[in-house]
């Protein structure tokens, strides 16, 4: 099949929604900065969604099999050696060490790595052909590369983009046939955890100040016990003051102009748009992110090719696992944490993994039916 043939079979419903997303982002950012010294970061974000098209593209008419080969093995050792790379040479920007800079560009490789370990992943469970996941031979590997990313996140720290990993490892599992007794004892075993720091919360916390980093055990305490620290419940407060205030269709964005909301313009975006536009609004952005996913699944019910599905679970697992939490966060229903809303946050390195992710979508819906290389 030669390109332009390719072309004519790209998914123009991903890439509308896609484009959709991206404006609504593109806006918001502009609402969030206007009038403040990060004035015109919206014009940055329009023109960073232009340039990345194309490497978009790219990997959408690259067939995505090269990929999960041998080829994924490469891929995840560079992204490894990167976030190696980010402990010895990162910068530290708001206390976390996270970026590398190149040049003129600042990379987050915890971003990047989200799509190689999802290609491994993908070829791990290619091995088994569909059939049940074996718990020495198949899990443990998986749980393996998965485990490694995570740590390394953790320690910049970074536990928003670290439990992404979670979400997608779950989802490509389940995906990949995995025994439900061993999906039973894996969440059982998470919910005593969660369990068991909840506990010491309440009756041993200087225990649990040993085992959990401060800024943790604080947005934790925000999250269980807001009345007992204003000033730590703050951000998440002001989030819901401002999001009620937005009511059916918006109202002024007296919040989120005026320094009630920190980092407005990336991981808190979604109060922008809950202010700023309502119920009506936040229920669009929701219902594109709907459609997106819907497509998604779609793709993999369509396909014949069981390495495409996986690859194609992981990425939709991977935007599930970030619009909950972001969202989540600022309703209260799940603790505080620093994750960016897919497309709609400011953000070079995000933006450039969704694109990414989005091309192999769109390689999987091109290529999967079609004779491997």
């Amino acid at each position: 099949m030669n390109y332009f043939d390719k072309l004519k079979k790209l998914d123009l419903f991903v890439l509308a929604v896609m484009t959709c997303l991206v404006a609504i982002g593109t806006f918001a950012v502009y609402e969030a900065t206007r009038g403040t010294r990060l004035e015109g970061l919206h014009s940055s974000n329009m023109m960073l969604f232009g340039l990345f098209c194309v490497p978009m593209l790219l990997v959408a008419l690259f067939d995505y099999r090269l990929l999960t080969g041998k080829l994924s093995y490469v891929l995840y050792a560079i992204g490894i050696v990167m976030l190696v790379w980010v402990k010895w040479k990162g910068e530290n920007i708001n206390g976390a060490v996270r970026w590398l800079t190149i040049g003129n560009f600042q990379i987050q490789p915890s971003e990047l790595v989200k799509i190689s370990t999802i290609l491994l992943a993908a070829h791990l469970l290619n091995k088994r052909a569909g059939e049940k996941l074996r718990l020495v031979q198949d899990i443990v590997p998986i749980l393996a590369i998965f485990i490694v990313p995570t740590i390394l996140i953790m320690k910049q720290p970074d536990l928003g983009t670290a439990l992404v990993f979670v979400g997608v490892l779950l989802g490509m599992l389940w995906k990949g046939n995995i025994r439900a007794t061993y999906l039973l004892i894996g969440l059982s075993a998470a919910a005593l955890c969660i369990g068991a720091v909840i506990w010491l919360y309440y009756s041993d916390y200087e225990l649990l100040s040993n085992l959990v980093k401060s800024h943790q055990i604080s947005r934790l305490q925000t999250f269980l016990d807001p009345a007992s620290d204003p000033d730590k419940s703050w951000h998440v407060k002001n989030a819901m003051r401002a999001i009620g205030v937005g009511g059916l269709s918006g109202s002024s964005g007296f919040f989120t102009q005026n320094g009630y909301i920190p980092y407005v313009y990336s991981d808190s975006i979604f109060v922008v748009i809950g202010e700023e536009h309502g119920f009506i609004g936040a229920a669009l952005l929701l219902l594109l992110y709907f459609l997106l996913i819907y497509q998604m699944v779609r793709i993999v019910g369509d396909g014949k090719e069981l390495t495409g599905s996986y690859v194609v679970i992981g990425i939709a697992c991977m935007f599930v696992f970030q619009i909950f939490v972001n969202v989540g966060m600022h309703v209260g229903l799940v603790p505080l944490t620093g994750i960016s809303l897919p497309f709609i946050s400011y953000g070079g390195s995000s933006l450039l993994l969704n694109m990414l992710a989005v091309g192999l979508v769109l390689s999987v819906k091109i290529h999967q039916n079609e004779p491997a290389y």
